[in-house]
């Protein structure tokens, strides 16, 4: 006999004959449950996957097939998967971590356009197109003449662990200048750039002149 509509929402199930009284569940279908038909029908038992008929959606246990597989070797956390922390290349650094190498005196200078380029990565540098060949020059406006000594001072200490000096001027009555060039290979190198951005670290927010609060 047919299954009767009200349970036309297990539609995936065999058909049921009156010869059968039961039918046998899946067994991947974990829990039981009973329906009874009207009075007269046969009782028959299915299986439903979870609290209800939509299906659990939480974790389950991995197929015998899937453990042969191994399939979990290669997941992040696994015992055995070899984990390797990846330290950015010299490109990926910024100019102020990377460190003055040697320079050959064969070697060519930074071409004005890679220099051009390079000037962004510093800030308050410009480029001066001298007889000599291309230098970077910065200058600093301070509070007094002092400042200049102690900034003069602050420069010196960054710069003296890399081997590579720029000139420094203090010219009255509180202004610094830096210029920074590579003389062995007549313009500039990737050193001159890289301890630019060094010297950009240095702290002067105590050294120049406090700005005059304006009221409306």
């Amino acid at each position: 006999m047919a299954v009767s509509s009200h349970l036309s929402c297990f539609s995936h199930l065999p058909s049921l004959s009156s010869t059968h009284s039961t039918l046998s569940p899946p067994s991947y279908l974990p829990l039981s449950s009973s329906l009874r038909t009207p009075r007269g029908q046969k009782t028959f038992k299915i299986r439903a996957a979870g609290g209800n008929f939509l299906g659990d959606f939480g974790a389950r246990d991995p197929f015998p097939a899937e453990i042969e597989s191994g399939f979990g070797d290669k997941v992040l956390g696994f015992s055995s998967t070899e984990h390797k922390i990846l330290i950015p290349n010299l490109s990926a650094l910024s100019l102020s971590q990377q460190e003055c190498g040697p320079v050959s005196p064969l070697q060519p200078p930074i071409s004005r356009e890679d220099a051009q380029k390079l000037l962004k990565k510093v800030v308050g540098w410009r480029l001066l197109d001298e007889q000599e060949g291309l230098r970077l020059q910065c200058l600093w406006k301070l509070r007094d003449f002092n400042c200049g000594v102690d900034l003069i001072n602050r420069i010196h200490k960054v710069v003296e662990v890399t081997g590579h000096f720029p000139n420094l001027h203090l010219e009255q009555p509180n202004q610094v200048r830096a210029e920074l060039w590579t003389a062995s290979i007549g313009g500039l190198s990737m050193n001159d750039f890289i301890v630019a951005a060094k010297i950009d670290q240095i702290k002067t927010s105590d050294l120049v002149p406090k700005k005059m609060r304006v009221w409306a």
